[in-house]
């Protein structure tokens, strides 16, 4: 059953207008998307429907996120292809070092994966209190993924998280308070980064590993 959205929009015609915007569907990041796309014949549905687009269903994250790519590609497609992943690749520095100060800051062992909750207050005071986290924060916020103009913590971490769940790393489940979760695109980022690792040999796991162990030092 194709139920109806409060728009009148099918399911169908909301999870592929979503796909077709660009979004990355998780369980967090939207609940029923996924639940849809978990059904096989709903995942043919679509991948129909995006056929004649010259697009397919692509998953990554062991099956846990769904995303838009193109089925063949020809010199326009190239040039969108190396357009996004010119983006990606320019946004992968702040983000691991987002993900490492984030990481640290909450003294986690593990890298932040999706389904994990942060609490923006709770990191601001960690922050505020470590002289080596409020520079690397601020080194951070200053990149131009987020473009934070504040010398604030406060300022800055609220600019950083504001930009995240623009990007869909983040969603706010209740606007009125000021915890966040984390989708499967953080994770989806890693296997990027192996990605690159492996076809590139930039070592850019490695260099994320180096930056934990030195800023451990500075703490």
């Amino acid at each position: 059953m194709n139920r109806l959205s409060a728009t009148g929009m099918s399911e169908t015609g909301r999870v592929l207008e979503a796909l077709l915007s660009g979004q990355f569907i998780c369980q967090i990041s939207d609940e029923d998307g996924f639940s849809y796309l978990s059904n096989e014949a709903n995942r043919e549905r679509i991948d129909n429907h995006l056929h004649v687009l010259n697009r397919r269903l692509a998953k990554a994250c062991e099956g846990e996120l769904y995303f838009c790519a193109y089925r063949e590609l020809g010199d326009q497609e190239h040039k969108v292809i190396s357009q996004q992943f010119n983006d990606i690749a320019s946004s992968l520095l702040p983000l691991t070092e987002w993900l490492i100060l984030s990481q640290e800051a909450l003294g986690q062992d593990s890298p932040i994966s999706a389904g994990a909750a942060l609490r923006l207050n709770e990191l601001q005071s960690v922050v505020e209190d470590t002289p080596a986290l409020r520079e690397q924060l601020t080194k951070i916020a200053q990149y131009r993924l987020f473009g934070s103009t504040s010398s604030q913590v406060d300022g800055q971490l609220k600019q950083v998280f504001k930009r995240l769940c623009e990007q869909g790393y983040l969603v706010r489940p209740n606007q009125e308070k000021q915890i966040y979760i984390a989708t499967a695109k953080v994770d989806y980022i890693f296997e990027v980064i192996s990605f690159i690792d492996e076809a590139e040999g930039l070592g850019l796991e490695q260099q994320a590993m180096d930056a934990i162990g030195q800023q451990e030092s500075l703490l």
